[in-house]
Parts: structure tokens; C-alpha cells; sequence
């Protein structure tokens, strides 16, 4: 895990650092998407979209388009 992501979930604080690309606005998990599944382990289409602030809708199809990119890149 990250130094940051550590830090703050020894602290219990809260992560500011909103350039950070796993930086995210819920404040349960600490504001760190690794602090989230640390915590919580797998999480279903609609945990992601709470935290991420979109349905789970749009979750699915961003998860769509990862996998068909990975096939693609594999396939090579």
C-alpha cells in the first residue's frame, strides 16, 4: 500500500490530496480508493458508483470497456 494510504489509515485521517489518481470524494473509506478495499474487500457495481458518485449503470460499462481493452492488448 501506498506511504500515503497508510498514513492515513493509521491516523484515521482523511486524504487531501485530490491530484492523487486514487483519490476519491468519501470520506467513509478516507477519501482513497485503496483505504476502501483494504476496508471493505470486493465491493459490488453499486458500492463502486456510491463512492465514485455515478450509477452503477455507468460503472458496468467502464468495467465492459476495461475488459475488452485487456482482451485486445493480450490477444497480441
Amino acid at each position: 500500500m501506498r506511504k500515503c494510504a497508510t498514513e492515513s489509515l493509521e491516523n484515521d485521517s482523511i486524504c487531501n490530496k485530490k491530484d492523487c489518481r486514487l483519490w476519491m470524494n468519501y470520506s467513509e473509506d478516507l477519501n482513497c480508493s485503496l483505504i476502501s478495499v483494504k476496508k471493505n474487500g470486493k465491493l459490488t457495481l453499486n458500492e463502486v458508483g456510491e463512492r465514485l458518485g455515478i450509477s452503477y449503470v455507468r460503472v458496468s460499462q467502464i468495467e465492459k470497456q476495461a475488459v475488452n481493452k485487456l482482451k485486445t492488448v493480450f490477444k497480441r
